[in-house]
């Protein structure tokens, strides 16, 4: 217990040095950022959603030198095939023998953090690629299985849907995915910040803050913090009441959705939730935690109909108005 207190600790300590590092080269979106960093603690998968030019990237990037971690990025196109994620079988000759033989060749989601970029730019049978690798850690190419080296993330970007030459992600992939992250525009401030720091030709070095075993470590922490039965009752009322075939949902859910959160959505909650605990210095978890990540974690897994989409309601909306009235006791 004392050991777990000294590490809980750390990682508090350790969020704010990220948080500060990651300030020198990003201005602003300080939510964006700590959801990041949950979904790094909590050893989960994400995407951001937001135009182009909002420095999506170069968080991800950024958060990959921070950590000191091996990363790649895949740049998501029309044209992109599978075996360009995974990678594929060459034919090479053994120098010794003279023989020739199928080898393995890694593609580049061989790496601790893997950014998707534009994820949504390429058909789905190419996204379903990574689907093996964000569950079960490991890429199989024919009759062999390849381990993924822990930690393993895949933080992806996306355009909004309604842009053009876009693919929407299927469900089994977007469930994958603990959080939805919009990235929305600076304000005014923030902006004229970007402005100056962008084009004065300085450079910025960043410091390594984590190292890969401290992160594992961490990591497993996260998972051991307890959480009282009020906060599972919680948790477990807010993602059942999104199901509009439910009893327990309210009319404007019944009205409004289509499609309503699965369990999956329960478990990210928790482990999000403990993890936010932790990054502001609690070991315990609280229902505000839960309620601060309902919208990330909701917004991807449930869908209005069509009578709510022409009354010009989103998913935001219910879950917002869903947060109002289930009670945190």
């Amino acid at each position: 217990m004392k050991d777990d207190l000294q590490v809980a600790d750390k990682l508090m300590q350790r969020s704010k040095e990220l948080k500060k590092e990651l300030a020198k080269v990003i201005v602003g979106q300080e939510d964006v950022i700590e959801q990041l960093l949950i979904t790094i603690f909590a050893n989960a998968h994400c995407y951001m959603v937001g135009l182009p030019g909002l420095a999506k990237t170069l968080m991800i990037s950024s958060l990959a030198k921070v950590l000191d971690l091996s990363f790649k990025r895949i740049q998501f196109t029309p044209d992109l095939m599978p075996s360009d994620i995974t990678g594929t079988d060459i034919l090479q000759e053994d120098e010794e023998t003279g023989q020739r033989k199928l080898m393995f060749r890694k593609g580049p989601v061989f790496a601790n953090i893997v950014l998707a970029d534009e994820i949504n730019r390429t058909p789905p049978k190419t996204q379903a690629a990574l689907l093996e690798a964000m569950q079960e850690r490991q890429v199989t190419a024919g009759r062999h299985s390849f381990q993924l080296d822990p930690p393993f993330f895949v933080l992806a970007t996306q355009n909004p849907i309604e842009q053009e030459g876009t693919y929407p992600l299927p469900e089994a992939q977007l469930d994958r995915f603990m959080f939805s992250i919009k990235v929305n525009y600076p304000n005014a401030q923030e902006e004229m910040a970007i402005l100056k720091s962008t084009t004065s030709g300085i450079k910025t070095n960043l410091q390594t803050v984590l190292s890969k075993t401290e992160l594992l470590e961490l990591q497993e922490l996260v998972k051991r913090v307890p959480v009282a039965e009020h906060v599972f009752k919680y948790t477990l009322d807010l993602v059942r009441k999104t199901r509009p075939s439910s009893p327990d949902a309210p009319l404007f859910v019944k009205e409004s959705l289509e499609i309503g959160a699965g369990p999956r959505a329960g478990q990210n909650l928790i482990l999000g939730a403990k993890a936010r605990a932790l990054i502001e210095g609690r070991q315990y978890v609280t229902c505000e935690d839960v309620a601060m990540l309902a919208l990330p974690v909701l917004r991807h897994r449930i869908a209005v109909n069509f009578n709510a989409e022409a009354d010009g309601i989103s998913v935001d909306q219910v879950i917002t108005r869903l947060l109002q009235e289930v009670p945190k006791n």
